[in-house]
């Protein structure tokens, strides 16, 4: 027996089956799904998310990709909003409790307290007789869908089918509320975009005292210094009216050593790389890393008001884990 084929079968037969259920909800969105969206959108407290078992577990990751999406939404577990976290839902929230069969019995439970408290609720099943779809002030009433499991018991296309559907609302309601990636940034300030969207070159450059930006009639001496100071790849040149004027690479300091010049006596002149690439404070650490890139350097200064206040490293900008 070809175990492996077998699986290939069954795995195929699994995806198409929750296939299957993904087009039957696609199919049935409608006038209802306006009616949540807009209770969404509308929602002047947050957006409480419960279901007991599986659904539980789809529901955290729906109230999660709402949080995500610039939609207040948190998760609250049936079994304990009995116990007392009911206490956490407030009269201007917006529930949005989810149960296949509308008969979960913790769920059953909250219901009175929800319905004193004056809460708005909105029920996700496939019952539209059950206790939970008429207890709802908008009910979603799902197709019912044959479970991918070959029990047909486990809750695989159903909770898969209301996955998509938690993400179709998180990113309509989200988009509606023309939610950017600015704001997104703000929500995910250690993930790779929220540091492209929030970092500055600023942020991250070191920054220059009076002796580490050199003039044309500093000595080779102080760029051996400045450069040791600031443990990078270059260091900056300024004009008599303290502007940026040019650049000196480690590499060519190097070779101007190896010609064995006075090092107390002449000056930089001759090393000066002029009109080199820069950018200015107010440029994100990202488009400093594509300056960087695109000009084959690997270190550029950071100029405010045409005035050198620091150097920025490729290095560094990779370290913090933004890349191009």
């Amino acid at each position: 027996m070809n175990r492996g084929m077998d699986g290939l079968k069954i795995a195929n037969r699994v995806l198409n089956t929750e296939i299957q259920a993904l087009e039957l909800v696609r199919a049935s969105l409608g006038q209802t799904f306006n009616q949540i969206l807009e209770a969404v959108n509308e929602c002047r407290g947050k957006v409480v998310i419960t279901g007991m078992g599986k659904s539980g577990h789809v529901g955290r990751k729906i109230a999660a990709s709402m949080a995500s999406l610039g939609i207040p939404a948190f998760f609250v577990h049936p079994g304990e909003a009995m116990h007392g976290d009911l206490g956490m839902v407030q009269p201007s929230d917006l529930v949005i409790a989810i149960s296949y069969s509308g008969e979960s019995d913790e769920i059953k439970c909250i219901l009175p307290g929800l319905q004193q408290m004056g809460v708005k609720l909105v029920g996700i099943t496939s019952n539209p007789e059950s206790t939970l779809a008429r207890k709802s002030y908008i009910a979603q009433i799902f197709p019912e869908t044959k479970e991918a499991c070959h029990l047909g018991l486990a809750p695989t296309s159903s909770t898969t089918a209301v996955m998509a559907y938690g993400d179709a609302l998180a990113v309509a309601a989200s988009e509606l509320k023309k939610f950017g990636k600015k704001d997104f940034a703000v929500c995910h300030p250690a993930g790779s975009l929220g540091k492209k969207l929030t970092i500055r070159a600023i942020d991250l450059m070191k920054k220059t005292g009076l002796q580490d930006v050199l003039r044309l009639d500093s000595k080779i001496k102080d760029a051996i210094l400045a450069l040791g100071r600031m443990g990078g790849e270059i260091i900056a040149v300024e004009d008599e009216r303290k502007r940026l004027l040019g650049i000196i690479t480690n590499g060519s300091l190097e070779r101007e050593l190896s010609a064995r010049p006075d090092i107390y006596r002449d000056s930089i002149e001759g090393m000066v790389k002029r009109f080199p690439v820069f950018v200015d404070d107010e440029s994100m650490a990202i488009d400093a890393l594509q300056v960087m890139k695109d000009s084959g350097v690997k270190a550029v200064p950071v100029v405010k008001e045409e005035k050198v206040i620091g150097i920025l490293q490729q290095k560094d900008i990779i370290q913090t884990g933004i890349y191009l």
